[in-house]
């Protein structure tokens, strides 16, 4: 029997960061975008520690301020294109900006010298992703998956998923239901 599992990256994330924390009995506040700010400095012990308890989910602590912002932009991406509950009807660009506090042109330019990507092919690739999970879990039509995601049509969507994949959503989705048709 294959059960599908819906879950908030995010959400699971803090959950795990927060029970490690709570083993080193230090005191804390987690904020957003995997920052967690200590009431007093970390012992070299319990860093270590701390580095060691999280090693296990690939939860890493980033020193490096051009990293640490870097991975703040694909938090907020992933949040931009996962969290489709609230709509969010601005430019990705703008949502960027306004989120992290820097013009897009600095962010795009620290993203695409420390990634070797650009934003926009980043943002693509989540949204092909999460395109991907919605055929595989949800019972959604191309149609709706496009609104969802905010693609102007579905011919656009189709056109990056192609792109990205090597094939159509359409093709993707019936492999798929071949794949569920022989495991059954």
């Amino acid at each position: 029997m294959k059960v599908f599992i819906k879950f908030n990256f995010n959400a699971v994330c803090a959950k795990v960061l927060q029970e490690k924390l709570d083993v080193l009995g230090v005191k804390h506040t987690i904020s957003g975008f995997g920052e967690v700010d200590f009431t007093k400095e970390l012992t070299i012990e319990k860093r270590e520690k701390l580095i060691e308890l999280l090693a296990p989910y690939d939860i890493e602590i980033v020193e490096d301020h051009k990293s640490i912002l870097v991975q703040k932009i694909k938090d907020t991406i992933i949040d931009m294109v996962y969290n489709t509950d609230t709509e969010i009807t601005i430019k990705s660009s703008t949502y960027l900006s306004q989120k992290l506090g820097h013009s897009y042109g600095y962010l795009a330019n620290l993203f695409s010298e420390v990634t070797y990507t650009s934003i926009e092919n980043f943002i693509i690739l989540q949204k092909i992703e999460y395109t991907k999970h919605l055929i595989l879990n949800e019972n959604l039509s191309l149609t709706e998956i496009a609104f969802k995601l905010n693609y102007s049509s579905v011919a656009h969507l189709s056109t990056q998923f192609k792109n990205t994949t090597g094939i159509t959503p359409s093709a993707f989705q019936r492999i798929i239901a071949k794949r569920k048709e022989l495991n059954i």
